[in-house]
């Protein structure tokens, strides 16, 4: 059986503990086989680890590990809902929002943060479709926002 979660070790990372929610919704709804990830903002131990747009005060790298850092938040959300990240068998979608100047076009390349990590931790279940869009604001001025599905286990 597969341990996802020790994939994470020899990236120096660790799962965080789940962030409190900031309103009127769950982390994570699942139905059927589905897990239904709310969006996640770079924030960890209760600070924000990267805030502003990228193309003034970020960079596509710094934006790109915010996006890793709100993977890393998800993934906490995912271990919290089901137990174990050992119950994904896939991820299904990632939707990235990079906080961003106008007329930004890198976007891919800051989510790319995010499916790096998912592909790291899963392998080839990490794989998944996506989209990657530039807005003008975020929750809390956070550089990048991420939503995620996966597919669960039996």
């Amino acid at each position: 059986m597969p341990n996802f979660e020790a994939n994470l070790a020899p990236l120096g990372l660790k799962l965080p503990a789940p962030a409190a929610v900031a309103g009127n919704y769950v982390p994570a709804v699942r139905t059927g086989n589905l897990l239904y990830c709310a969006g996640t903002i770079s924030i960890l131990d209760g600070k924000m680890t990267h805030e502003g747009q990228v193309g003034d005060t970020q960079t596509v790298q710094t934006a790109y590990e915010s996006a890793r850092v709100c993977t890393l938040n998800t993934l906490a959300n995912i271990k919290a809902s089901v137990g174990s990240l050992d119950q994904v068998a896939r991820v299904v979608m990632v939707n990235g929002f990079v906080n961003a100047v106008s007329g930004f076009a890198e976007s891919p390349a800051v989510i790319n943060g995010a499916s790096d990590l998912l592909v790291a931790v899963f392998g080839d279940a990490g794989k998944h479709a996506r989209a990657a869009v530039a807005v003008a604001g975020l929750p809390k001025n956070s550089t990048v926002e991420v939503q995620i599905v996966v597919e669960l286990k039996g």
